[in-house]
């Protein structure tokens, strides 16, 4: 895989923002990302430069702004880390919807992909292991909104052996 260049929190914003109008609208104007973003046309029209100069977009004052390959590919690895965040706040971390899109919006431009990729491999492995599995996520969720475990450590281990014995002999 190619390494992508690096690009400012600011500039991974507008070009998220332009990939998500484009796949509304097929092209995005100058004043769609303003609205978006809730940002002055001259921001915009500064961010469009600088994202164009990289090779990013193809963009000229007044025509509609369209992604190259490269700046797709960017939008679609930051929308990818957005979502794998919020995936694990809200699957993993049982935070609720507001603020793990809050938290993912926040945190997608600093996160070393490493580590999102861990959190994903994570969310991968809870999901099929016969330790924890979506009880396990399930009984942390509930934990989070009860401050206490729904059953003891040792009634929950007893579901756990029988679920593992029955799965054996099913």
């Amino acid at each position: 895989m190619t390494e992508l260049p690096h690009l400012s929190a600011s500039l991974e914003d507008y070009i998220e923002t332009i990939y998500h109008i484009i796949t509304e609208k097929q092209v995005a104007r100058g004043k769609d990302i303003s609205a978006r973003l809730s940002v002055s046309g001259a921001s915009v029209t500064e961010a469009l430069r600088a994202l164009s100069k990289r090779g990013l977009i193809n963009y000229a004052p007044y025509e509609v702004i369209t992604l190259t390959a490269e700046g797709r590919s960017i939008a679609e690895d930051v929308i990818r880390r957005h979502n794998s965040l919020k995936q694990f706040f809200t699957s993993v971390l049982a935070l609720d919807e507001p603020l793990a899109e809050e938290g993912a919006c926040k945190i997608e431009h600093t996160a070393p992909p490493e580590i999102i990729a861990r959190m994903v491999d994570f969310i991968k492995f809870l999901e099929v292991c016969p330790r924890g599995g979506k009880d396990l996520i399930a009984g942390f969720a509930n934990f989070c909104q009860k401050g206490q475990s729904a059953e003891s450590c040792a009634t929950c281990i007893s579901h756990c052996m029988e679920n593992q014995a029955g799965k054996r002999l099913g």
